[in-house]
């Protein structure tokens, strides 16, 4: 359960500021924008303030409740850069390995050269798709729901939109994204992607264990987050999906109620608030919990730096389909964005904030400057339908007055 546990003031917060985070999401509710919200914001890993409202099911009127188990989506991709920075750390790969060593189907990468969805050209990759590539979406993989490429439209043309075909796991599917085009010479450009689903593939190859084994054996349990897997989450306890206008999107919502066949690195996680705010508070405690160490500080910066290409910010070299974080100051690191400029941003933070967010509109960040973490559940798709992450650094910023 979700209890604070520090008293605002003590931790540098003016309480009725706090309360301000309570009435605006609150009215997104009145006005029928949200189903619910849950918003929790903790300093030096103990929680601050805990805000939440609505229903988590609106046809069956149940309420937003600290237990509520949300699908994360996106946020399943720090938890699996996370995992395969653990196997780094123990020697098993390094950050210029070609990905053909650990999945052979890359050695004959190919690059988009022009043509059609139907009929692509194409030619042979200069370079190969490295590991750092795919833990900065730099590898030129895409996804099938951008509708921004005819690459795009061939990942659709094999299944691949959201998820991944039935019956078909990760390895399959890795080998079948190993196929397609690379939509550019790899560390080039940004292009949000099945790159972390990749990744996962990886972790799997290194480990010898399914996904969902090495999440479970190596990180949920040592930190303490029972309700976080791939589905399979209690019925009683999943918020519905909703699309604009509390449109419900049950054909997607099922599929936190199972496990699938396809382990999606990427996306393919439940969670919870206390687990997540569990995971948050390991990465500002520079990869320990609770004498839990995941992860070396050393490491942590280094997935802190952005390692884009020539430094550059998102707005230079990301093609125009990501919705998870904004392009103006931002650089992204290894697994996480950052910032890298707050007064090009437009919004609140601090210079060194790692940051996720979710298909269905969750979020978190982690400030290490300021000993802030974050995060922000409902469940409503696209994220790009409200500024819900950006009004929250708002609210948390303006109540921090120490």
């Amino acid at each position: 359960m979700l209890h604070v546990e520090i008293d605002p003031a003590e931790a540098g917060f003016a309480a009725d500021r706090l309360a301000r985070i309570d009435r605006h999401y609150q009215r997104y509710v009145d006005e029928g924008k949200l189903s619910g919200f849950l918003a929790v914001i903790a300093r030096d890993g103990r929680l601050v303030h805990v805000a939440k409202g609505g229903l988590r099911d609106v046809e069956a009127g149940t309420p937003v409740e600290d237990d509520t188990v949300f699908r994360i989506y996106s946020m399943t991709k720090p938890i699996t850069s996370v995992a395969a920075m653990m196997l780094w750390e123990e020697g098993a790969f390094e950050l210029k390995d070609p990905v053909e060593r650990f999945i052979p189907a890359f050695a004959d990468a190919r690059v988009w050269a022009g043509g059609s969805q139907q009929k692509p050209m194409t030619v042979p990759a200069r370079e190969p798709v490295r590991m750092w590539h795919l833990l900065t979406h730099t590898s030129g993989l895409t996804y099938g729901f951008h509708y921004a490429e005819p690459l795009d439209g061939i990942y659709r043309d094999h299944g691949y939109e959201f998820g991944a075909p039935q019956g078909v796991d990760l390895a399959k599917a890795t080998d079948v994204f190993a196929s397609l085009p690379l939509l550019f010479e790899p560390g080039t450009e940004f292009n949000y992607s099945v790159s972390t689903d990749v990744l996962g593939r990886v972790v799997e190859v290194l480990s010898g264990q399914p996904l969902d084994v090495f999440f479970k054996q190596r990180i949920f349990d040592p930190l303490g987050m029972p309700d976080t897997a791939f589905g399979d989450a209690d019925p009683k306890r999943l918020a519905a999906l909703y699309r604009p206008g509390l449109v419900r999107e049950d054909r997607m919502g099922q599929l936190g109620l199972r496990t699938p066949d396809f382990l999606s690195g990427g996306g393919g996680l439940v969670s919870t608030a206390a687990d997540y705010h569990r995971f948050t508070s390991m990465l500002l405690g520079g990869g320990e919990l609770d004498g839990t160490r995941l992860l070396g500080p050393r490491t942590l910066r280094l997935m802190g730096r952005n390692h884009l290409p020539g430094g550059a910010e998102l707005k230079a070299v990301a093609r125009p389909t990501i919705s998870e974080t904004q392009n103006d100051g931002m650089g992204f690191g290894l697994g996480f964005s950052v910032v890298l400029d707050q007064a090009r941003t437009k919004t609140a933070g601090t210079a060194g904030e790692l940051a996720w967010g979710g298909l269905a509109s969750t979020a978190f960040w982690v400030d290490p400057a300021e000993r802030v973490t974050a995060q922000f559940f409902t469940q409503l798709i696209p994220s790009s339908t409200y500024p819900l992450r950006s009004q929250l650094r708002q609210l948390t910023y303006q109540a921090l007055v120490d």
